[in-house]
């Protein structure tokens, strides 16, 4: 007496494995049924078990659409079938992404974010003035409290006005003023301050 036994070292490579090997192989019948009507059939069928085996996608916007797309997917795009929804296509699964632009700065001064880089841009928008000039220093000393929070509890002023001129392209230059920016003590004061509340927050909410 001998036994067929499968190995899964010997099957094929599941498609979508959260499925699991069972409703590939219904996938597989499926395409091989040699009349539409008993493949819509069966389609359907087997859209209703996925949708029972993912019960988180129910509050997915076109749950429906989704799982019919995989449907196509673990078929290869073979299956012949009239879904409800516009079939997609193996080109466009397989099409690569456009790349991101990464912030130009952030590679260099990841401690300032990006949105220190958005300010600055829309200051350089700003006509000259006084409110202009007021918008410079609050994005140096906002620089300075994020240099502290990430770097170090000391910084010269020189060094955020340095960071500034470069992360303007020259346009805003604030090397050999007189002006100073808040004094570091005042930031990481404030710093502890708003976190000594938020923990207080915390406390009082779990003693409710």
């Amino acid at each position: 007496m001998s036994f067929d036994l499968e190995y899964n070292s010997e099957r094929p490579l599941l498609i979508i494995p959260e499925y699991g090997r069972h409703i590939q192989k219904l996938v597989d019948h499926c395409v091989s049924l040699p009349t539409k009507e008993e493949r819509n059939t069966m389609a359907q069928a087997i859209i209703d078990v996925m949708g029972n085996l993912q019960p988180h996608l129910r509050d997915v916007p076109d749950f429906k659409h989704k799982l019919w797309d995989q449907l196509h997917i673990m078929s290869d795009f073979n299956l012949d079938v009239d879904s409800p929804y516009e079939t997609p296509s193996k080109e466009e699964l397989q099409e690569k992404p456009e790349r991101l632009p990464y912030p130009k700065a952030a590679s260099k001064y990841r401690f300032y974010g990006t949105n220190i880089q958005g300010m600055i841009d829309i200051a350089l928008t700003w006509e000259d003035g006084d409110l202009k000039e007021a918008l410079v220093y609050t994005i140096a000393n906002h620089m300075k409290k994020c240099y502290l929070n990430w770097n170090k509890d000391t910084v010269e002023d020189a060094v955020i006005y340095e960071h500034l001129y470069e992360l303007s392209d020259g346009k805003f230059d604030l090397r050999g003023t007189e002006d100073e920016l808040t004094d570091a003590k005042s930031l990481l004061r404030n710093r502890s301050n708003q976190g000594k509340k938020k923990t207080n927050k915390n406390t009082k909410t779990r003693r409710k």
